[in-house]
């Protein structure tokens, strides 16, 4: 069985550093932590990872949009209440980030 490429170019590193953005929100609100706690630690590097292996690479849409659900679905659950709390708060800490995924959509 062959290995999937790593994906690492511009479009799934902003992707990266958005979901890792979100999940330090959440936890700094929800766990009331400065640096990421064990659980989100976990959520993170599983979501990092995921990216890098996306089928669809530099032309991913939103992971909302997709037809491939490639979390199982503990993770999917988790990064959806994740996504659903901290997304608001990207507004206020990284409007930029927010802008740029709003039109992704």
């Amino acid at each position: 069985m062959a290995r999937r490429q790593l994906n690492n170019g511009p479009v799934i590193q902003k992707e990266k550093e958005t979901v890792a953005k979100m999940i330090a929100i959440y936890c700094r609100k929800k766990h009331h932590r400065k640096e990421l706690c064990e659980e989100c630690l976990d959520l993170r590097n599983y979501a990092l990872k995921r990216l890098s292996y996306c089928r669809f690479g530099e032309k991913k849409s939103a992971c909302s949009n997709c037809k491939v659900h490639c979390y199982s679905p503990a993770y999917r659950k988790k990064i959806k209440a994740v996504m659903r709390y901290a997304g608001p708060w990207m507004i206020l800490y990284h409007p930029v980030f927010s802008i740029k995924h709003l039109f992704k959509k």
